[in-house]
């Protein structure tokens, strides 16, 4: 696909993910609008874009309908990444802010049924799973797509928004009125990943040498931490192939307990406190792991980057980016706060 010859919009262009995929547009010829309200964004993760006039960009708020409609305005695709979002402290105790991305999600995919949209390709996430999946850490389950559907457990409110995100757009796609596709996203990392996340929270307690090291749980969740430009990689062909609705599966089948990532992170980072476990802390599903079999039949896709390798790289790129004190002064805030 040549997408030097559409228009596209990234709407949370300047965040963790929303950034590398700007820029893997970018890449690809595509001249791309930004919308970002700049609440968790920053305009440095678009720095060079911004300085080669390789973009647009607009700071706004697109729960404001008239905000939603001029971000809109003229582009054929529309990747949705906007959302209010963090880590699993945020999403547990800032229930009420996430609720807002029903309306969020609501005003942009209206603004684009009215604008004449060609495609939405929308950032979903693991959390429309149901719960009750997920719960027991020593079995091997692996989340397929056809596992969302009645009774829906979703993952708190946020996973509920996303959810209803998924099924309007569903609809829109089956009343022909606007092509879609829902990418569900599992446990990104990679550069750019603020401390909210369980990875990069690792990262920050090690790098400010935090005794004892706090990890959240029991240690024995199971994640499938998905590499950033794997994530990217993954959307850019949903993009292209899948025109729908539907949702699809981005992420590794990796299965990793949380007490092997911190201590991998304590290892590579040569540090090695005594490891504290805080069991009543937020700590989401016990096992939660996507089934990418889907995403290898019909986008040709599937992870290029080993857990281990990525996680060294994102410990490479933090070292490198971050100042120990300021870490050290506000990791509280860093952890709970978007």
């Amino acid at each position: 696909m040549n997408w030097a010859q559409h228009k596209i919009l990234v709407t949370g262009g300047a965040s963790f993910i929303g950034s590398h995929l700007v820029q893997a547009l970018v890449g690809r010829g595509a001249f791309v609008r930004v919308v970002d309200n700049l609440s968790s964004g920053k305009l440095s993760n678009l720095a060079h874009e911004l300085s080669a006039g390789a973009i647009e960009f607009i700071e706004g708020d697109l729960r404001e309908q008239e905000v939603a409609r001029h971000a809109v305005e003229g582009m054929e695709y529309v990747f949705h990444l906007a959302a209010d979002h963090g880590g699993r402290g945020y999403l547990e105790t800032h229930q009420a802010a996430c609720a807002g991305n029903l309306a969020l999600d609501g005003l942009v995919f209206l603004a684009c049924r009215e604008a004449g949209v060609e495609k939405v390709v929308y950032a979903s996430s693991g959390c429309v799973y149901p719960n009750f999946r997920q719960k027991h850490p020593k079995e091997l389950v692996y989340l397929k797509e056809d596992m969302v559907g009645p009774p829906y457990d979703a993952d708190n409110i946020y996973g509920y928004a996303k959810l209803m995100g998924e099924l309007t757009l569903q609809i829109y796609s089956q009343a022909r009125e606007m092509k879609a596709v829902s990418c569900r996203y599992f446990t990104a990392y990679g550069e750019r990943c603020k401390e909210d996340h369980a990875i990069m929270a690792m990262i920050a307690r090690a790098f400010v040498r935090q005794d004892p090291f706090e990890m959240w749980g029991t240690g024995e969740q199971i994640r499938n931490w998905t590499y950033v430009a794997d994530i990217v990689q993954g959307t850019i062909l949903a993009a292209e192939k899948i025109n729908d609705g539907r949702g699809i599966n981005l992420g590794t089948m990796e299965r990793t307990r949380v007490i092997e990532a911190a201590q991998e992170v304590q290892r590579y980072m040569g540090y090695s406190p005594q490891i504290e476990r805080l069991p009543n802390m937020p700590t989401g599903p016990y096992n939660r792991v996507a089934d990418n079999t889907l995403a290898k039949h019909l986008l040709g896709w599937e992870p290029q980057v080993r857990f281990l390798e990525g996680l060294h790289r994102t410990i490479d790129w933090y070292v490198a980016n971050h100042q120990r004190n300021e870490i050290a002064t506000g990791l509280e805030s860093l952890l709970n706060e978007r």
